[in-house]
């Protein structure tokens, strides 16, 4: 009988994991088990995806907001710190913010408006554009903010972010001033001293704060990229990609996730015989239509994966061959011929009018995506995500 389901993803229920539990035999044994119990029956080039979440918590990469202040206060001394573009996140930046404020005695923060960098509005672009008001030039303070736009709660979260940054800043010792800009230099009528927190864009601010004669950039990535005083770290990114633990502590992004991903990849398939791709995911990057949230406020979806995910997809528009090369066909004899064009592919379609459509991203991004809205953000209770026949396509 011809098969007719296509790609299937399965988010699978374990047990909560705690710090210092064995990561890559929780996976392997969370996947045997649904094996066991009939589930699926493994096959190549099935796909393990495991949140970043529960690798850091069995890595303990945790910091406290004692932590943060000390680096901070070892990068910045006593001087005014300009926080720049922070999006706007109790889970995300709220705690961050706090450990930060600890380590300061002034902190100025500047939003980006009318939205922060993942989508989050502070008001809409609309509103601005009946001030008359050019969020490319035009610095606020807050005074002007308010008198413009009043006080506006967030659509889903119903906080006012600026009201709720400004008591973050001030409940932990520091003077706080708000201002509104999306060019960076705007941050150096205020002060020298800046910790720009964007996260995709982050290269570019520093570098432009710096050929503008900044003292001191740091981004998030340069906050805890070591142990300071015994906490956790992450060499390549830092502070970006950390959550909220408890109101004084976060988790960070895992360090060094690689050998995890291969040692799960390994021990797989000793047990299946079979070459099933690992990878560690955390947020998909996918916007809401809705809401108009960018979704990504890690660094990457995927800090490792196994090599079988590297590179993007090489599809071509089924669509677009049955309208254009075998618009004179139909039923078998087109099912036959898209198969046989399926089949003698190129193996690189960059440019080719068959492939048009198709989704040009990476393929852990897409597959990150898959598994990140699969597992969610609340209590599925499945960190683990179990995919088959991704890579399959009409021929199999």
């Amino acid at each position: 009988m011809e098969r007719v389901i296509g790609t299937v993803t399965r988010g699978l229920r374990c047990p909560i994991i705690n710090e210092g539990d064995n990561i890559e035999t929780f996976v392997v044994d969370s996947v045997m088990k649904a094996v066991l119990q009939g589930e699926f029956i493994p096959q190549d080039k099935d796909i393990v995806a495991v949140t970043e979440s529960i690798v850091a918590r069995a890595q303990g990469n945790y910091a406290t907001t004692e932590q943060i202040a000390t680096d901070i206060k070892a990068k910045f001394k006593d001087e005014t710190i300009g926080v720049i573009f922070p999006i706007l996140s109790r889970n995300r930046f709220a705690t961050l913010l706090r450990g930060i404020s600890m380590g300061a005695k002034k902190v100025i923060i500047m939003f980006s408006y009318p939205s922060d960098e993942v989508g989050n509005h502070l008001v809409e672009l609309d509103r601005l554009d009946e001030k008359g008001i050019n969020p490319w030039t035009d610095v606020l303070d807050e005074k002007t903010f308010r008198d413009h736009f009043g006080y506006q709660k967030h659509t889903f979260t119903g906080v006012d972010y600026i009201d709720y940054y400004k008591e973050v800043v001030e409940s932990a010792g520091a003077l706080c001033e708000v201002i509104f800009a999306n060019n960076a230099k705007a941050i150096l009528d205020y002060t020298d001293h800046v910790l720009a927190c964007d996260i995709h864009t982050r290269v570019r601010t520093k570098r432009i704060l710096k050929a503008e004669g900044a003292k001191a950039v740091y981004t998030l990535d340069d906050i805890l990229n070591q142990s300071v005083d015994g906490s956790g770290f992450n060499g390549e990114y830092g502070l970006l990609g950390s959550n909220k633990s408890t109101e004084d502590r976060v988790k960070l992004f895992p360090h060094n996730p690689q050998p995890v991903v291969d040692n799960i990849q390994k021990a797989l398939i000793e047990k299946t015989g079979k070459q099933i791709e690992v990878m560690v995911y955390g947020d998909g990057a996918f916007k809401d239509p809705a809401g108009k949230i960018w979704e990504l406020a890690d660094p990457v979806v995927s800090p490792a994966f196994t090599e079988g995910l590297d590179g993007t997809p090489n599809e071509v528009k089924l669509k677009y061959l049955a309208d254009n090369n075998f618009s004179d066909l139909k039923g078998d004899e087109l099912k036959s011929a898209i198969s046989n064009y399926i089949i003698n592919k190129q193996d690189d379609l960059v440019g080719q009018m068959e492939a048009q459509g198709t989704t040009p991203r990476r393929l852990t991004d897409l597959i990150g995506s898959l598994a990140d809205l699969t597992s969610g953000s609340g209590d599925k209770g499945t960190p683990i995500v179990y995919i088959q026949g991704y890579f399959d396509n009409y021929t199999k």
